[in-house]
C-alpha cells in the first residue's frame, strides 16, 4: 500500500486498495493544466472526472445577474467533476485552474463502471462528498461574518497550500474580485491594506507575493478550522478505505499502471 500511495499523487486515490485501484487505472490519463483553464462550465455536461495531482482548481458560483464568486478551492486532495458519479449529468459550477498543475483524467461512464464493482471506490466518493460540504459550509459562514481582508487572507493560504511551495501567486485582480464576490475597486483597497500590513510584499501585474506568517495573523480562524476539517475527514476516511476487502472482479490486477503517467 506504501509503494501504491507514493506513486498515486492524489489523496483520495492513493487511499483506495491496490485491487480497487486497478479498476481505474487502465482508464486515467495524465495531463497537463495550464493557469487560468476551463476545465468544465456551470451547466456543461460532465466530460471528465478530473483526479488533481498539483496545482489549485477553484470552483466558480455564476449568477442570473452575471455576478460570480468563488465557493471552494481543490488540489490534490480531492476531484472535479465527482459529482457525476452522484446522477449529476451536467456541471453545478465553473471549475477553473488558479495555479497550473497535472491532474488524472477519467471519463464519468469508465468511473462509473468501477464504482459499481468496488465499494471502496463508493466510499471515496461519499469521502469527498463530505469534505466539499465541509468546504462550502465554512466558506459561507465565514463569506457572512468576516471582513474581506480576512476573507482574502483565508483564499489565499488555501491557494498557497496548493502552490508547491512558492510564495508567488499568479492571480490577477479580476482573480481576487472573483474569489471575493466584491468589484475591482473594493479588491485594490484590500490588497493595498494587506501591503502596508506587509502580508504581501508585492502585487506586480498578476502576481501576488505573500508573506506567509503575516498572512496567517490576517486570515480569519477559518483558513485552520476549514483546513483541519476537510483533513481529518479525508484522513480518517481513507483509513477505511485502505482496509476494505478488495472488490470481487476478474479483470483486475494489483499490477496495473497508469496509462500515460510511466508509472
Amino acid at each position: 500500500m506504501m509503494d501504491h500511495a507514493t506513486r498515486v499523487g492524489n489523496r483520495l486515490l492513493a487511499a483506495l486498495p491496490p485491487a480497487d485501484f486497478a479498476l481505474l487505472a487502465p482508464h486515467l490519463r495524465k495531463i497537463v493544466i495550464e493557469r487560468d483553464t476551463v476545465l468544465v462550465r456551470s451547466g456543461d455536461r460532465i466530460e471528465h472526472l478530473l483526479f488533481p495531482l498539483s496545482g489549485a482548481i477553484a470552483t466558480i458560483m455564476e449568477l442570473p445577474n452575471g455576478q460570480t464568486v468563488a465557493t471552494t478551492i481543490v488540489g490534490h486532495e480531492g476531484a472535479v467533476g465527482l459529482t457525476s458519479a452522484l446522477g449529476a449529468s451536467h456541471s453545478p459550477v465553473t471549475a477553473v485552474a488558479r495555479i497550473a498543475g497535472t491532474a488524472l483524467q477519467i471519463s464519468p461512464a469508465q468511473f462509473l463502471t468501477a464504482q459499481h464493482c468496488s465499494p471502496a471506490v463508493a466510499a471515496m466518493v461519499q469521502v469527498f462528498t463530505r469534505s466539499l460540504l465541509t468546504q462550502l459550509q465554512h466558506v459561507a459562514a465565514c463569506n457572512a461574518l468576516h471582513s474581506v481582508e480576512a476573507r482574502l487572507a483565508r483564499w489565499l493560504l488555501h491557494i498557497h497550500d496548493r502552490a508547491n511551495g512558492s510564495d508567488l501567486l499568479p492571480l490577477t485582480q479580476e482573480t481576487l474580485s472573483e474569489l471575493l464576490g466584491v468589484r475591482r475597486t473594493t479588491v485594490t483597497h484590500v490588497v493595498s491594506t494587506m501591503r502596508t500590513s506587509r502580508a504581501l510584499r508585492s502585487n506586480r501585474r498578476g502576481q501576488l507575493e505573500i508573506d506567509r506568517p503575516r498572512l496567517e495573523a490576517m486570515a480569519c480562524e477559518c483558513y485552520k478550522v476549514m483546513s483541519r476539517s476537510i483533513d481529518r475527514i479525508v484522513s480518517q476516511s481513507t483509513v477505511g478505505l485502505v482496509h476494505r476487502p478488495p472488490a470481487r472482479s476478474a479483470s483486475r490486477s494489483p499490477g496495473s499502471r497508469i496509462a500515460g503517467t510511466g508509472s
